[in-house]
């Protein structure tokens, strides 16, 4: 399936039907009254967040998304039936902006997460809402509410714990295939990767997370080089980056140390966020380098790139290194999100134990219940 992360729609509301204007015609009902029916609400546009998509494809091609109006009312006292709702599918991470003003209006953050994008018109009044001591044949009624009429951007930044940043053939892919479940196109050419690519890495029982391959990003990518800025936004939501350096280039001309300036300098062009989130420093190849080499070559590299962050020596052909690279991003991420957990109050009554569970604090219980059983520790 073709990767599609931005798309452009048209969305309408159902207008709500009109009231109705009629009177009760019965035999020997001379004074029959109004029984004119209320019009039927006009149908919703929501917008469902599916773990099953991963491309917003489906709306290049259909860009108009039209709800049914509701039925009008009738006579007999019979209101309009509701318009159909119209509901549609996104994948995890859709941001929904205006497209005139460019203001955030919905987040798709959680499978299954439902967001009325458009609400329905409200139905008009029939006539027998009218009624009164006063007025007992009222021949007003009210036509029913327009709906709301929207034109859309939607946005798919890929929701990761973890994303993957370097030139094109600097292994990114084979990291990925080699810590998890993902299969990505891996060839020896530039730009094998043309869309992102998300694996889960478990490094125990119901311990995981998200790492994301964006295609290679290269000097003057801010003008348009390669494939530019296209796919770095997919970065913007993760806790860590790793800075995939090809510590053995097949071209001996080339420098990684320009290599990767050259990466953090686009970086900071883009989003200064982006540049200030954590990044991470992984040399990869180290299987073609000879060993008595390496520790030198390191050094040196280290030196020149001025970087005081962590640095790790991984071969992702021969997963030399990667089970320690996998821990120690597990044990970041992990803090990170603890970190970003809103703060619980714990009752003064009671101490939180190691493992979580709360104990009772006879300082803190009433006289009567201090010497109950069921609060001994």
């Amino acid at each position: 399936m073709k990767f599609v992360d931005e798309a452009y729609i048209d969305i309408a509301a159902g207008d709500g039907g009109n009231g109705c204007v009629s009177f009760r015609h019965e035999k020997y009902k001379e004074f029959g009254g109004p029984n004119g029916g209320d019009g039927g609400r006009g149908g919703h546009v929501f917008a469902v967040a599916d773990p099953n998509l991963n491309t917003l494809v489906d709306f290049r091609f259909s860009r108009r998304h039209e709800a049914k109006r509701g039925q009008h009312g009738m006579g007999s006292d019979m209101f309009g039936a509701m318009g159909d709702d119209v509901t549609l599918k996104m994948p995890v991470g859709t941001i929904i902006t205006d497209a005139e003003t460019g203001e955030v209006l919905y987040e798709l953050l959680q499978p299954g997460e439902v967001l009325m994008i458009a609400k329905g018109g409200d139905g008009g009044f029939g006539n027998m809402r009218f009624k009164s001591a006063i007025n007992r044949a009222p021949r007003q009624k009210t036509p029913g509410w327009p709906g709301e009429k929207k034109e859309l951007k939607l946005e798919l930044k890929v929701l990761a714990d973890v994303g993957l940043l370097g030139m094109p053939n600097a292994g990114k892919s084979t990291l990925i295939a080699a810590i998890s479940n993902a299969r990505p196109k891996i060839a020896d050419y530039p730009f094998t990767t043309l869309h992102p690519n998300l694996g889960v890495v478990r490094v125990g029982p119901e311990q995981s997370f998200v790492v994301a391959d964006v295609p290679g990003l290269i000097e003057g990518a801010s003008d348009g080089a390669g494939l530019g800025h296209l796919f770095l936004r997919h970065l913007q939501r993760t806790r860590l980056l790793l800075h995939i350096i090809d510590f053995a280039p097949f071209d001996e001309a080339v420098d990684p140390v320009a290599q990767a300036k050259a990466i953090v300098g686009e970086l900071k062009k883009y989003d200064k966020a982006l540049y200030d989130k954590p990044r991470w420093l992984v040399l990869n190849k180290l299987d073609m380098v000879p060993a008595e080499e390496r520790e030198a070559r390191v050094k040196d590299f280290i030196k020149r790139f001025k970087y005081k962050g962590p640095v790790f020596e991984i071969s992702a052909l021969t997963r030399e290194g990667c089970e320690t690279l996998m821990l120690s991003v597990f044990e970041h991420v992990a803090k990170v999100a603890k970190s970003e957990q809103p703060h619980v109050a714990v009752d003064p009554r009671f101490d939180v134990a190691k493992d979580g569970s709360l104990k009772a604090r006879k300082d803190k219980l009433p006289e009567d219940l201090a010497s109950d059983p069921r609060f001994s520790n």
